[in-house]
């Protein structure tokens, strides 16, 4: 059966905006400077205006902002790297690149971020950084973890692939408290380009610099190399259709948000757990995640009436075959019990009020 409510509808958001995105690739085709060119350095610049930092640097891809961030805090081999389980292979991948281990410590139960007392208890002497990600758009416990990591010395490199524009305790935006802020541009992200992108942020000059060096194969000045980097840059009409959308990105979280409280009214009597909102942080609802004891049946029912839904994430990458070396004989248990039960439904700015109804229909027929 055709779906008749997808995950998120890409489709729909290019309609809208398509007269200024068509109008901005145009020019950019027709200026045919493609890689490292104005758009790029403008939106920048506008990211980091926006986000209240210091520094952006575009890259190619979120998994590379997480790379190149590492790199440039020299995390590398003999390191550790505590992460979160719950989250995009991604994120541990790139403690990898550089030779470090991922320790895997287990999440909160309520909001299914790394769970701070378990972060405390994971750092030994080897640790030098550690990576949380802000979870289906929800900020993680920056608070807790900017003072944990300030009385260990260690990095705090936030994984920001969920979260464009979620405002942690205090107001900061995700990805200006730590050391570093990784984001990922991919398409179906609140803030999401027409292909792959990515971006690290940073307060200090010294990083923004080694950063640019490691995106541009270690080259600050044309054949002049002063590391071993990367070709990890943003095109320049991904750049073009992202200054576009970062114009409308509170328009498009506050209406994620709205999206959320009607399915949080449409399903509070059913036997379910809708999401938890920590109440000092602001959520942008990149997922609307559910825990479901009937996942299973749940799952059947809304694929055969043609609504989409998803699992972020059914295995969690400790019991994950490409880690089994490193974290043999791990046991997380709120980790694997959400991994059980978890269950996304359809999310996008765009939603409507019918959709929405008809997705808790579904939910409550089959429940």
């Amino acid at each position: 059966m055709s779906l008749t409510i997808p995950m998120v509808d890409l489709q729909i958001q290019y309609q809208t905006l398509q007269a200024e995105i068509d109008t901005e690739v145009a020019k950019v085709l027709g200026d045919a400077r493609f890689i490292l060119g104005p758009n790029v350095h403008a939106f920048e610049e506008e990211v980091a205006a926006y986000l209240g930092v210091a520094h952006a640097v575009s890259c190619a891809s979120g998994t590379d902002a997480l790379h190149l961030a590492l790199r440039a805090a020299d995390v590398g081999p003999g390191d550790e790297v505590i992460t979160t389980p719950f989250t995009f292979i991604a994120t541990a991948e790139a403690i990898c690149y550089v030779g470090a281990t991922p320790v895997f410590v287990d999440i909160d139960p309520l909001t299914f971020n790394i769970d701070i007392a378990r972060v405390e208890a994971a750092i030994s002497e080897r640790t030098a950084a550690v990576l949380p990600v802000h979870l289906y758009g929800q900020p993680a416990d920056m608070k807790a973890l900017r003072a944990l990591c300030d009385a260990h010395r260690l990095w705090l490199i936030e994984d920001c692939a969920q979260s464009f524009g979620a405002r942690a305790e205090g107001g900061a935006y995700t990805g200006s408290i730590g050391e570093f802020g990784c984001f990922s541009f991919f398409p179906s992200k609140n803030l999401g380009c027409y292909g792959d992108g990515g971006l690290v942020t940073t307060s200090t000059e010294t990083m923004a610099n080694r950063l640019r060096k490691l995106r541009n194969h270690g080259s600050s000045a044309q054949y002049e190399h002063d590391l071993v980097g990367y070709n990890s840059r943003l095109d320049e009409i991904q750049a073009a259709v992202l200054r576009i959308k970062l114009r409308h990105i509170d328009r498009f979280n506050a209406s994620r948000r709205a999206a959320a409280q009607r399915y949080d009214a449409l399903l509070e009597a059913l036997p379910l757990r809708v999401p938890c909102r920590d109440p000092h942080v602001t959520h942008v609802f990149h997922q609307y995640t559910v825990l479901c004891k009937a996942r299973d049946l749940v799952v059947k029912a809304l694929r055969d009436a043609g609504i989409a839904c998803a699992i972020y994430y059914p295995r969690p990458l400790h019991q994950q075959k490409a880690f089994s070396g490193m974290v043999a004989g791990v046991s997380l248990p709120v980790t694997e019990g959400v991994a059980r039960d978890c269950l996304s439904l359809p999310m996008y700015p765009e939603l409507t009020d019918a959709q929405a109804q008809r997705v808790a229909e579904v939910l409550a027929a089959a429940l």
